[in-house]
């Protein structure tokens, strides 16, 4: 992870916190019936941010290790969680957690993942993993086709945004995320997700990115002003409904062949 990406949304927290997506239950579900995820797991949510994805695992009952190197996110994370005792929060990095050696049961990472270092994170997982413990990579991929209000978001970004298309190609695609397990791959899931937003939200859901303009930015009153007529055109009883894909990877990493 580079020190740009750990510092990319300290400017803009609130709105993270208020309007970024959860993730589905479904998800969780999966990993207790598919790969024996019970409660007391002790579990390394790798670029945890303000505690989202920590959130998810906490409600099944593991023990929580939150790692976030941007410190208003990880201040945030333990403003909502912290009163909860299988909850901490640690100053670390994807590619140097801090924690010791073979120390969790299970690492995951979501959104954050496009963003480290792909050797270097294996490797350090791998270091901090119990044996035969697994990594769990998740992360929502909003819908880009299927509605007019999805299409014309997407038109919007591409339109409005700064560093958009390099951002949006990070994303692995399937096959990378099993070359990058390798031997250890275990298997991967899909699950639908969607937030309902009225304005107010998805204007927030808009400007908890990390590629659009900023308030006093140049294009930021362009921007809105389209955000505002193409929910508009698209809203249905003051909402539009923003539509994800789930998608979740899993195995164990051992050692390269």
């Amino acid at each position: 992870m580079s020190i740009d990406s750990t510092q990319r949304f300290s400017n803009r927290v609130d709105d993270y916190v208020r309007y970024r997506p959860d993730y589905p239950p479904a998800l969780i579900d999966w990993l207790r019936k598919q790969h024996g995820l019970v409660p007391g797991w002790a579990v390394a949510d790798i670029g945890a941010g303000t505690g989202i994805s920590s959130k998810l695992f906490l409600d099944a009952g593991a023990q929580v290790i939150a790692v976030e190197p941007n410190t208003p996110m990880r201040a945030a994370a333990e403003r909502w969680l912290g009163g909860e005792p299988r909850f901490r929060a640690v100053a670390g990095t994807a590619e140097a957690t801090t924690l010791p050696a073979a120390s969790v049961d299970l690492v995951t990472a979501a959104q954050a993942f496009h963003w480290f270092d792909p050797a270097a994170v294996r490797q350090e997982w791998a270091r901090i993993l119990k044996p035969g413990g697994l990594a769990a990579v998740f992360w929502n991929s909003r819908l880009l086709t299927g509605t007019p209000f999805l299409e014309g978001y997407e038109r919007l970004l591409l339109d409005h945004g700064t560093d958009y298309v390099s951002i949006a190609e990070r994303y692995a695609d399937d096959a990378a995320m099993q070359r990058w397990f390798g031997a250890g791959y275990r298997g991967m899931a899909r699950f639908p997700h969607r937030q309902r937003l009225d304005f107010e939200a998805l204007s927030g859901r808009l400007l908890s990115s990390s590629y659009v303009p900023r308030e006093g930015q140049p294009g930021h009153v362009s921007m809105l002003a389209a955000l505002r007529e193409l929910f508009d055109a698209t809203a249905a009883d003051g909402v539009v409904g923003f539509d994800y894909e789930t998608r979740i990877f899993v195995g164990t990493l051992p050692p390269p062949a």
